[in-house]
């Protein structure tokens, strides 16, 4: 191996970040060199390298309109962003891509070209370039995606030292930073009220209300909450997202690392809506029409004057308020100091009793709770 690139890549295992490599048609040789150099554990948490159609697919959950485009390498990047979290909970890490199309045993008509992407939890940058036709081997254009992924991981992790990549006249490298989760950097400022995050990761402010909505905390999302949310979908007849308050009456607001440790368990499968809601009051203001499916043991607290300062007339007034919004509830029964508490056994006043349906326990029933999927994840 070259003595640069060997004192490069030391200075890559130096640094703070760890990361997850994805990698297709281009780039293993620059894995092969990160495990070579001693010191590659302390950052490389995996490689994985989905190189039939079919594997790239599986490992992006949908089939790309370009298996090598800048798009296909950011959403690789953000899988790999997804492991690499799911690995090292907590900490601050990257994906890093490269999906790339070079010279092989057979003529090609496209171009030559790769397309390499890193990702953090507040940015994606994506570099690409189209190479000479013909100009390099097979294994010099390799060396070449190498290089250029070392580089993109020295200026992920704010490094000074570049290796020198030999581009010729006609070649230009393409940079493109799109700022990930500029929008949730509003959010946590107070600069906006709620955020939409697909079920594809993507973050959008316009997107449209949802009508059901299954607020929680989901640290962790268990069994209980899927099996919930699809009794509910069924009987209100509407799809369901899930709701996370980044705010707590009576907790630190979540920090971005936890916020995008929650999402992650959502990945490919149902939105959730990032608010600054804690209570229902703000909740029914933002999501106007909306249908949230509780707990009893949620529902007990929204009906209880203990939790307003012990004032009944601020109880009735939250109440009249969500009532004004349009919203109601479906109370999903819960265990409660030792005996399974529906939403058929609250005590609600009766002025409100129309905003609260009851699931019946034949319909859906789960004792277990995520304080206890905690308790038992730490024993």
């Amino acid at each position: 191996m070259d003595g640069a690139i060997s004192r490069h890549i030391e200075t890559l295992h130096a640094a703070s970040r760890k990361y997850v490599l994805a990698l297709t048609g281009g780039g293993t040789g620059a894995a092969a060199q990160l495990l070579n150099v001693p010191g590659g554990s302390r950052t490389l948490l995996e490689v994985t390298v989905p190189y039939h159609q079919q594997a790239l697919a599986e490992y992006l959950g949908h089939s790309p309109d370009n298996y090598c485009s800048a798009a296909t390498s950011s959403a690789m990047a953000q899988r790999a962003h997804a492991r690499a979290a799911w690995l090292a909970p907590r900490e601050r890490v990257l994906g890093i891509s490269c999906t790339a199309t070079l010279a092989t045993d057979r003529p090609k008509r496209g171009d030559h070209r790769a397309h390499l992407s890193v990702h953090s939890e507040v940015l994606t940058r994506t570099y690409s370039i189209v190479l000479s036709k013909g100009a390099r081997t097979r294994e010099e254009e390799e060396t070449l995606i190498d290089l250029l992924l070392f580089n993109a991981l020295a200026e992920s992790q704010e490094l000074v030292e570049r290796l020198p990549v030999p581009l010729r006249a006609d070649e230009a490298l393409q940079v493109e930073t799109l700022q990930s989760h500029g929008l949730l950097t509003a959010l946590l400022a107070d600069e906006s009220a709620t955020i939409c995050v697909r079920a594809d990761g993507q973050l959008t402010a316009n997107a449209r209300r949802p009508t059901l909505l299954l607020p929680g905390s989901f640290n962790p999302i268990h069994p209980g909450h899927r099996g919930l949310a699809e009794v509910a979908s069924r009987l209100v007849g509407a799809p369901l997202a899930f709701e996370l308050s980044v705010t707590n009456v009576d907790k630190p607001t979540l920090e971005r690392v936890e916020i995008d440790h929650r999402l992650r368990q959502f990945a490919s499968w149902a939105p959730v809506w990032l608010t600054r809601a804690p209570t229902f009051v703000g909740k029914a203001t933002l999501f106007p029409g909306a249908v949230f499916v509780v707990g009893a043991d949620t529902a007990s607290r929204i009906i209880a004057p203990r939790y307003y300062q012990d004032s009944e007339a601020a109880m009735v007034n939250a109440l009249q308020r969500i009532r004004n919004c349009g919203c109601s509830f479906l109370v999903a029964g819960r265990v409660e100091s030792g005996r399974f508490l529906c939403g058929d056994d609250l005590v609600i006043p009766e002025a409100f009793r129309e905003l609260f349906q009851s699931i019946p326990e034949t319909a859906f029933r789960f004792d277990i709770s995520s304080t206890q999927v905690r308790a038992s994840m730490q024993s």
